[in-house]
């Protein structure tokens, strides 16, 4: 007998059980506390959450974390697309922004469904994406997108791809820096000889020039906080990528947080904070989730390459065995040691005539064209490289295979 899967969309976090949200999402995922902050951050002019509780004959199996914005296409379009949108944007102004329905969080660099014990995710994605196709008709979105999802969720989005016409293509790959041992001895050893003589000449300078203090710290005070804003916000209008727009309200709320830790530098002359970073520790694994840089500092303090060096001090003084830290910014994160994670959109557009472009367009992007940091180091690095087989995109939304790690739980999508 064939069991009945039903997907019911809420509007808010607190609509699902707190028992239910830890048994779906484990001590190391981002989870309910995370979904909460965002709710209470004043993002609703930039997204609208909503979450799919999944039910098997009735009894609760899995939440589908979703949400919609009205995405311009410069932060999903390969650049040089842009120049034959803009014009016809002119006259057809929905080319520029796309209302697009989301599986995933828009702060996060992996789409994570939580399943229950036991829960197939190849055997209930079909539902969940049908249920998506009437929650975006409801809500008015042309655009579905199952954003950033790993590798290891290929198999099941291929089956949805084949059954709902979606297609895939490459997204900003994640970063992740593997760690051992309880010193940096261990961080300096696992790096090439030409990272490691580059990145310690460029702390070496830092140091000569800049007296900076390193703090690493649990709920810091208002104080605080007042002064870390500003300079993510200097880092935000600075970078080409502009996803999601914090508020300040988000850094009050997340510093409540006991998951929440922040590495801050000091400047021992003026006692000023010139660079932060907003790490998670979630078990063996810190997350970098978001950085500042007072850019009117002096460029030879190097201030990324200091508060790295604070935060991996710290990572392996709390026995962290992994450091991600998210998409873009390619050109430190490589110099610092970070191996590049697929990441694969999968979408459809509801328009027949936009689908068939995009589905044209789509699988032929690279992270090349996504960019320009990554395309420098790829023609140097051409073995590093990770492409869509572009003809079986088109027929059967298979990738080549890859060798990287593995999620560290099971129970996360």
């Amino acid at each position: 007998m064939t069991k009945r899967v039903e997907i019911e969309w809420l509007k808010s976090e607190t609509s699902i059980a707190p028992a239910f949200w830890d048994l779906c999402f484990p001590a190391n995922v981002e989870g309910r506390w995370w979904y909460e902050t965002l709710e209470q951050s004043g993002l609703e002019d930039q997204f609208r959450f909503r979450y799919g509780l999944v039910r098997r004959d009735g009894v609760p199996i899995a939440i589908v974390p979703a949400f919609s914005m009205n995405v311009p296409m410069e932060v999903v379009a390969p650049p040089w697309i842009m120049p034959y949108l803009r014009p016809a944007g002119r006259l057809f102004p929905q080319l520029l922004h796309e209302p697009t329905l989301f599986v995933g969080s828009p702060c996060s660099d992996e789409g994570t469904i939580g399943l229950a014990p036991a829960v197939d995710f190849a055997e209930i994605a079909p539902a969940i994406h049908e249920s998506l196709e009437q929650a975006a008709a409801e809500l008015g979105t042309r655009v579905i997108a199952w954003k950033d999802f790993p590798l290891n969720t290929q198999s099941a989005l291929n089956q949805v791809c084949n059954e709902y016409g979606l297609f895939p293509s490459l997204s900003y790959p994640g970063t992740v820096v593997k760690l051992s041992g309880t010193n940096m001895q261990s961080y300096w050893q696992g790096l090439k000889g030409s990272r490691r003589y580059n990145l310690k000449k460029k702390l070496t300078r830092s140091k000569q020039d800049a007296e900076l203090i390193a703090v690493c710290e649990q709920f810091p005070d208002q104080s605080v906080l007042d002064e870390i804003f500003p300079l993510f916000w200097q880092t935000y209008l600075k970078g080409e990528t502009k996803f999601e727009k914090l508020t300040p309200q988000f850094f009050n709320l997340i510093a409540k947080r006991k998951v929440s830790w922040f590495v801050y530098l000091r400047d021992v002359k003026d006692n000023r904070i010139v660079a932060f970073m907003l790490c998670f520790k979630l078990g063996n694994k810190m997350i970098n989730k978001f950085i500042g840089l007072d850019y009117q500092r002096p460029k030879e303090w190097f201030l990324y390459f200091r508060l790295w060096e604070a935060a991996v001090e710290w990572a392996l003084s709390q026995g962290a065995t992994e450091f991600q830290s998210g998409q873009t910014g390619y050109r430190g994160k490589i110099d610092t040691g970070h191996e590049l994670v697929p990441l694969l959109n999968y979408c459809r557009n509801r328009n027949p005539f936009l689908h068939e472009l995009y589905r044209r367009v789509g699988p032929t992007i690279t992270w090349s064209d996504l960019d320009r940091d990554l395309s420098e180091f790829l023609k140097a690095h051409p073995e590093s490289d990770f492409r869509l087989d572009s003809q079986k995109a088109h027929d059967s939304a298979s990738v080549a295979p890859l060798q990287t790690m593995p999620l560290a739980n099971p129970s996360r999508i």
